[in-house]
């Protein structure tokens, strides 16, 4: 029955000096603190920022980690004198959010609180996707407005430069980008059951370039940027320090770690195909053919020539993405003493994979002539063109343009 409003029953019965009697069970204080707590006014959403690594500010610990709704800042524990209990009573800030179960609590009152208010805050730090909100990504063009006032497409904002990391945003950047291999990764569920052998530290890139992918593409942003220092910190821990944030790396050879270090973590091998190889990879064969060393006689080469081993040889390959050579920058000024920027069409560089076109390749010992001929494009086509040579005092930048063709393009390969 209800009295004076409050519902009220007698779920159990409690034996008191040997009697059994009924025990009313109402809406506990307990339960109207949780939801009605006095200091949610307190919380400012314009400090808060959940892009960097979930650690403690004073103890560096992972394990237990709250933060603070007010200053922002990440505390360990909400239990006495524990440095979240510590920090709210120093500072009197009351609201703090627990990164791992996404709960709320007052402190050090040391109760749950819950409020649909707070929704905005956990699915920042948590997106979420629906599939019918995935299918529907390419078909809208619709402004959102972040919290700060600033408006943004989503899947089109900002990758914070932390150091020298530039090299690696633009890289994740373009992938997130490709609808394919950014419905995979929206959805969690497409590969939180990939299961890794006991210390494989690979899958962690996997499931930080899954939240990096979530936030680029929220819809419901306090800021029309994000930062990847989780993302960033688990490609210098995976590369063993071969990529790094503080110091400047070359955005192919990072790319070209990136996707095989994918591709691994997900499950795939040179046999067995994973999403990103669906994608991305294609086809092609190798024709090769050792050639004789250039201070020889001439006499000697014909030998060499005609002998088994320098007869060219084809295999077959599979590839993520083609590099395209530049041709060479001139030396020196026009007759009007300025340097010319030279431009050239990207079907005049893509003849490398023509079949027809040679290329010598030096190796320490041996030099050999190849060329290569596509034999099966995949759905997304990646170009990396190396614009940097090394040499023993410099590296120098090739300012060659290529015009790429917006319409109009097509590919034909030998199948």
């Amino acid at each position: 029955r209800e009295t004076h409003g409050e519902a009220y029953k007698w779920p159990s019965i409690v034996r008191v000096r040997g009697w059994f009697v009924p025990v009313k069970v109402g809406r506990s204080s307990e339960d109207r603190r949780s939801r009605h707590c006095p200091y949610l006014d307190t919380i400012n959403r314009s400090v808060l920022d959940f892009d960097f690594e979930k650690l403690c500010s004073i103890s560096l610990s992972h394990i237990n980690v709250y933060a603070c709704l007010i200053c922002g800042k990440y505390f360990q524990g909400r239990g006495l004198k524990s440095h979240a209990y510590t920090h709210s009573v120093q500072f009197t800030h009351h609201v703090f959010l627990n990164l791992h179960t996404l709960k709320f609590y007052c402190l050090p009152d040391n109760y749950e609180i819950i409020d649909s208010s707070l929704e905005d805050i956990t699915y920042v730090l948590k997106p979420t996707f629906t599939r019918q909100h995935i299918s529907g990504l390419d078909k809208q063009g619709k402004l959102y407005r972040a919290y700060d006032g600033t408006t943004y497409l989503p899947g089109i904002v900002g990758l914070n430069n932390i150091k020298a990391n530039d090299y690696a945003n633009v890289v994740l950047q373009a992938l997130s980008n490709v609808p394919p291999l950014r419905n995979y990764f929206l959805e969690e569920e497409n590969y939180c059951g990939i299961r890794r052998p006991p210390g494989d530290i690979m899958f962690l890139l996997v499931q930080r370039f899954g939240e990096l992918m979530r936030k680029l593409w929220n819809p419901r942003n306090f800021k029309a940027h994000v930062s990847p220092h989780e993302m960033l910190q688990a490609v210098v821990l995976c590369s063993k320090k071969n990529f790094q944030i503080t110091k400047q790396g070359d955005a192919v050879d990072f790319l070209s770690w990136f996707m095989n270090a994918l591709h691994g973590a997900l499950g795939g091998t040179k046999k067995k195909p994973s999403s990103l190889t669906k994608v991305f990879q294609g086809s092609m064969r190798i024709f090769s053919k050792k050639l004789p060393h250039p201070d020889l006689p001439p006499e000697e080469k014909v030998a060499l020539l005609l002998k088994e081993e320098y007869q060219e040889e084809m295999s077959e390959s599979t590839f993520l993405f083609l590099t395209l050579d530049l041709p060479t920058a001139p030396l020196y000024k026009d007759e009007k003493e300025q340097l010319i920027i030279p431009q050239v069409p990207l079907f005049n560089i893509l003849a490398k994979f023509n079949g027809n076109t040679e290329k010598e390749y030096k190796t320490y010992k041996e030099n050999f002539l190849k060329r290569f001929q596509l034999l099966k494009l995949p759905p997304y086509l990646i170009f990396c063109i190396k614009r940097f040579t090394k040499n023993n005092f410099f590296v120098e930048k090739n300012p060659t343009i290529v015009n790429f063709p917006i319409t109009g393009m097509s590919s034909r390969t030998c199948r």
